[in-house]
Parts: C-alpha cells; structure tokens; sequence
C-alpha cells in the first residue's frame, strides 16, 4: 500500500502519457474492458451563511485497477465587480484542499494506493483538452487563445501542444498580473510566442483552437466572436451559453455523465456545475446555492469521443466546421488509467510512503 502525493505524481506523470492512458482506456469503454460510474455529489449546508457542503465522489476501473476519487469541499459563490462572479472552495480554510484518489486491485481486491488528488486532476483534466483537440482539431491548427490562467489553464496548454504543433498563443484572465506572469511561464517553458491581451475577445480572434478555463458563473465566450475551423474545448459548462453552442457545426461530449434519476425534493440536476446532486438543507438554506443563469446544456442526443473512434458517428469532416469537444464524461475512467499509471510508476521507482496494509484489512466480516 503507498501513499502517493502531489509532489510525486508530478515527478512521474508526463502530459504525453497522461493523454496515451485515456485514450486507450476510453477505446476499452466499447468492449467492457473499462467501466465508469458518473460523478455524485451531496450538498449540505456548512457554518458559513453564505456556502455550502459538497461531497462528491466517482468511480472507474480498467487495466485491473479500480479507483475511487473522493472530494470535500466548502463552496462560496462571491460577487467579482465587472463580472457574473465565481466559485471558489476550500478545506478548513481558503488555500487548503481535500481531494484523495484510492486505488484497489480488481484481480484480488487488495488496496494499493492512496494519493493527492491535486496535480493528478489537473493534469486529468488537461488531458481531456487534448484528447478533444486531437480528435476534432484541424491537423494544421497552430495557434490558440485562451481565456483564463489559473493552475487547469496551465495543463491544457500542455496538453494541446501535444497534440498540434502550436507556435503562437494569446491569454486573457481578469487579472492583468496573473495573464502576464502566465505568457511569461509558458513561454519560458515550451519555447512557444505567448501573448497577454486584454480582452477574452483579442484572445479568441484569429486563432485555431479556443480554450476556455475559468471560475466564471457566467458565459465568457460570445457566439460573433467564433470563426470557421474553430476547434473549441472548455473546463466547464457555465462558461458556455445556448447561443455560443448553437454556433457548433460538431459537438462531441467525453461521455456520458448524467445519471439516470428523475429530478425530486432531493436529487438535482445542474447544481454548481454537478451533473447529478443530492442536496439538503431547509427550503433557506438552500436559496444560498447559485441559480442557473442558463438553461442546463441539453447533451442527451450529443454523440460521444468512443461514437467517434468506433465509426458510429463523424468528427469533424471539413476544415471550415467549428467543432467542440464537451469534457464532460468518463471521469472514473481518467482516474482509473491516469491513476493506475501513476502507481506503478511510482512503484517501479521505488517513490511514494509505504504504509502497512493491515492498517486497510480486517478479520471481520462487513
């Protein structure tokens, strides 16, 4: 049994294999060999008048590893001046976070692996950008804009410049300083042209693939501002509007994800961005949560990444389609592939704290 941290998983894990993991697991969602269980979450109301609880958990198993990806989250929605507002979350306190990975054998069950979620879901989430990108992308796509710098927009970068040859790329965040020590990162870092601009529409104009990474409750791209042969792939679904997918000529979503309840007193659809949500509280304490400020996206009849891959359904087919890859989906299996890549490279490294694994058995019966 290992403890494996962030610290590690960033020593052992590259964009590149990352990318390879998913999609091979992905190919084995059409034979049976991968199998995923769609995200859930709970809410419940928390000490702070103006947050809320989230527990959210998902599950996913291939290559005789199953994984079970656990988060414990207070969750405040402030009010930016200038914009629609965020989501911000926490553990105990602002900048501290509780996200843990575990990882069992499907072969004899035994437990194998606990480890941070952190750079692990950053780097899961990057990877998807790239799948998308490579999957829909024109095959000449050079350059990129971005709207947003944080941690995630770090890791689609890298993830799309696996899988295009990029030479030009331009960032927008709200904070001037944030996109500036961004361009300069990146640039250092891949050898690539990285320009801040000062607005998300100089960002998106002229480009050939558009990224968006944000905590914004409301949209941030607008429909006039997409070109044909547009690649665009996004971290969540608030940062889209009806209007903006409309534009789509192709809308590939990762999976599926909702989960197969009717919505009640209890279970909700589209709560903060949960595809499906169990939630308490008093009638009050429930008025704290955000409201839609769109109709949830309706993605039900959208074909999926292993729809494409296996011939049922077509990518893109022309170089001037403005294509879209939805991100959303097979989240247990990411964790189980990229997860279970982790481990045994850590293992074969000798990295990563033993811990004794009778402290995770017992004689008792359950």
């Amino acid at each position: 049994m290992l403890l494996i941290d962030n610290k590690t998983v960033e020593k052992v894990l590259t964009m590149r294999d990352c990318i390879d993991a998913q999609e091979k697991a992905f190919a084995k969602l059409l034979t049976g060999e991968a199998i995923g269980r769609p995200r859930l979450d709970m809410y419940v109301p928390c000490e702070r008048e103006d947050g809320y609880y989230r527990w959210g958990c998902v599950e996913g198993a291939n290559d005789g590893i199953f994984a079970v990806r656990l988060k414990s989250d207070i969750l405040v929605w402030p009010k930016d001046l200038g914009s629609g507002g965020s989501e911000q979350k926490y553990c105990i306190e602002p900048g501290t976070y509780c996200g843990l990975v575990f990882l069992y054998s499907t072969q004899n069950g035994q437990p194998l692996a606990i480890m941070n979620d952190g750079h692990l879901q950053h780097m899961r989430v990057g990877g998807a950008a790239g799948i998308g990108t490579n999957l829909l992308a024109r095959q000449n796509a050079s350059t990129v804009g971005m709207i947003g710098s944080g941690g995630m927009a770090q890791t689609f970068f890298e993830a799309i410049q696996c899988v295009r040859d990029i030479v030009r790329v331009k960032v927008y965040s709200r904070n001037a300083q944030n996109r500036q020590k961004f361009a300069l990162e990146m640039q250092k870092r891949f050898q690539i042209e990285v320009q801040s601009v000062d607005s998300p529409q100089e960002a998106v104009k002229g480009v050939d693939i558009v990224a968006t990474c944000t905590d914004s409750m409301t949209p941030v791209l607008e429909p006039q501002w997409l070109e044909p042969g547009m690649h665009v792939v996004v971290l969540t679904p608030r940062e889209l509007s009806p209007s903006v997918i409309e534009r789509f000529d192709v809308k590939i979503q990762q999976g599926r994800e909702d989960m197969p309840m009717q919505e009640s007193a209890l279970f909700r659809k589209g709560i903060s961005g949960s595809p499906g949500a169990y939630v308490g509280g008093t009638p009050l304490e429930q008025e704290r949560l955000p409201k839609a400020k769109h109709a949830r996206i309706q993605t039900e009849l959208w074909p999926t990444y292993t729809d494409v891959i296996s011939g049922k359904a077509k990518g893109r087919t022309s170089e001037k389609e403005i294509t879209f890859y939805y991100t959303v989906g097979n989240w247990g299996v990411q964790f189980s592939s990229v997860g279970g890549l982790v481990y045994k490279l850590a293992k074969a490294q000798g990295l990563g704290m033993p811990l004794p694994l009778e402290w995770f058995t017992q004689t008792i019966r359950n």
